[in-house]
């Protein structure tokens, strides 16, 4: 059953202060806001620290950037006379995405994040419940149609309709027809679907959840313990069926439960951290070190959910 609105984070401000029940997600906004200013104050000051966008872009000038899907598309489409900052470019941004998980990108980086959280955030307080079904998958169907898209016309073409990088242009060099395209996703995601475009949709996020299925940083759940079953973290999470196999101990290695959310698909946004007035879920490494102090909340869970 879904959380009351007015009852969602209570716990967690009342035992966290509201800062605390908040910590994460105001660190995303100012590393999102922080990022498109960094972008932002070229054209408006002449400070060049990072020049270009999110697809393709040169840190001091120095350091090349490449959206490593925009790289893929650029290969089905024949454009094989890559430049050294390109193919330089996209294997830096692959192995950081590799290392702290590929759909932080979702979550730390990308602008339209902000707009499907404002319409995730207004459909709570106006109580829509009704949402079409689409399934999850469908993003990497969407993931194989760009590729197969560019393949056959030799073009970039879901760069003309991509909304992250529409209005990334937009914000930088004005939105123009990128309204359009960044008032469907909201109205989508408000009126159609929850988490619809990021969720279920986007081939931006399918690509960086393949990325992510084995990186490193990972939210854990080791004092899952602790958890009362209030069910606010599923309401919070963008992506709620990375949860379970964490918290219930589904996942096994060496005949023990895991505590780690394994699942590319989770953006590492830590609004299940934000939100668990128990203290539940935490940062940490995809294997946790070899110590009791560490194991004991994993050993405990494992009693508790009989896994």
């Amino acid at each position: 059953m879904p959380v009351a609105i007015e009852k969602l984070g209570r716990d967690a401000i009342a035992g966290k202060g509201w800062f605390g029940a908040h910590k994460w997600l105001i660190l995303r906004r100012i590393s999102q806001l922080s990022i498109l200013a960094l972008f932002m104050v070229g054209p408006v000051a002449g400070v060049w620290i990072l020049k270009g966008n999110l697809s393709s872009s040169l840190l001091a000038e120095t350091v090349p950037m490449t959206d490593p899907l925009l790289f893929l598309q650029m290969i089905a489409a024949g454009h094989l006379g890559f430049a050294r900052d390109a193919i330089i470019g996209a294997a830096l941004v692959l192995a950081f995405y590799l290392l702290v998980g590929g759909r932080v990108y979702c979550a730390w980086v990308c602008p339209v994040n902000i707009v499907a959280d404002a319409a995730h955030w207004l459909r709570r307080r106006l109580a829509i419940r009704g949402s079409a079904r689409i399934g999850r998958d469908a993003r990497f169907w969407m993931l194989g149609l760009v590729l197969v898209l560019a393949l056959v016309t030799g073009t970039l073409a879901f760069e003309l309709v991509n909304p992250v990088s529409m209005l990334h242009r937009g914000l930088i060099f004005g939105m123009g027809f990128a309204w359009t395209i960044i008032l469907g996703v909201f109205l989508f995601d408000l009126f159609v679907m929850k988490h619809g475009w990021c969720g279920h949709l986007c081939p931006v996020g399918a690509f960086y959840g393949l990325i992510g299925a084995a990186s490193l940083v990972r939210v854990r759940a080791d004092n899952r313990a602790a958890c009362d079953d209030c069910m606010e973290c599923y309401e919070v999470c963008p992506e709620p069926q990375v949860i379970p196999p964490a918290l219930k101990g589904e996942h096994r290695r060496g005949g023990k439960a895991h505590a780690a959310i394994l699942s590319g698909a989770c953006t590492n946004c830590a609004r299940c951290i934000d939100i668990c007035p128990h203290d539940v879920f935490n940062f940490g490494l995809r294997f946790p070190a070899r110590s009791a102090g560490r194991r004991q909340p994993l050993l405990q869970g494992t009693a508790r959910h009989g896994a």
